[in-house]
């Protein structure tokens, strides 16, 4: 650690984190010790998954501003989903974003209840479309360009996961003594009716979502249907 430090173009003045999850900040504390730099960021709603040691010597809000030089400005935008206390960092004068686990290159991520929420992370990639962008930074991955194209075409493959899903519960059918069977394969890879314990990356967050959409219904049981009247 003091080997990178000394090697560094400039003195670390602050340690910006963008979520708790433990690919990302346990290493905060280390640089923080090594360097005396303060640490910034926000503590998980939810200990599940989350490096519960993190303790920020600034907690930041959305709308925060961090003025690192002249000419050099971080915007701070709330960007919950993926984790409630993820935090996204835009370079106003490059237009450059650094997206953390928002959005990485290649891949999706990851929506874990309960700390993670596929209603409130789609919600967080709609605000997106609304500032300037240029550049992506993300977390995992290299630079992005076509910011925009990047957001709308998250959005549109979470949506159509989501009906994926939600087709699968209207295909549901009660067989006498056989239990509930699926017929709206290449939704999951589990057998078995849809529950939350199935923990795939969009089988439970997106059944929350129907839920709280109105368009599904849980029973005590971890089964799942199409909520309202049959279809």
């Amino acid at each position: 650690m003091a080997a990178l430090l000394a090697a560094a173009p400039g003195r670390i003045t602050r340690i910006l984190v963008t979520h708790t999850h433990k690919d990302h900040s346990p290493a905060a504390a280390a640089i923080a010790a090594a360097s005396g730099a303060p640490m910034f960021g926000q503590v998980a709603s939810h200990p599940e998954w989350q490096d519960t040691d993190f303790r920020p010597d600034q907690v930041l809000h959305e709308g925060d501003r961090i003025v690192l030089g002249e000419g050099v400005t971080l915007r701070v935008l709330h960007t919950p989903g993926h984790a409630s206390n993820h935090l996204c960092y835009l370079l106003e004068e490059e237009k450059l974003l650094f997206t953390g686990d928002h959005l990485m290159q290649g891949s999706t991520v990851v929506i874990n209840p309960p700390d993670g929420d596929m209603a409130v992370y789609i919600a967080s990639l709609q605000r997106l479309l609304a500032e300037d962008l240029d550049w992506l930074a993300p977390g995992h991955g290299f630079l992005i360009d076509e910011p925009h194209v990047v957001v709308h075409k998250t959005i549109a493959h979470r949506l159509g996961r989501e009906a994926k899903v939600l087709a699968a519960l209207r295909s549901w059918r009660r067989r006498p003594g056989h239990g509930d069977r699926a017929a709206g394969g290449g939704v999951c890879r589990h057998a078995g009716p849809p529950a939350l314990r199935w923990r795939c990356d969009h089988c439970a967050p997106t059944l929350l979502k129907l839920q709280a959409d109105g368009l599904a219904a849980g029973s005590s049981s971890g089964a799942w249907q199409v909520a309202g009247p049959p279809q």
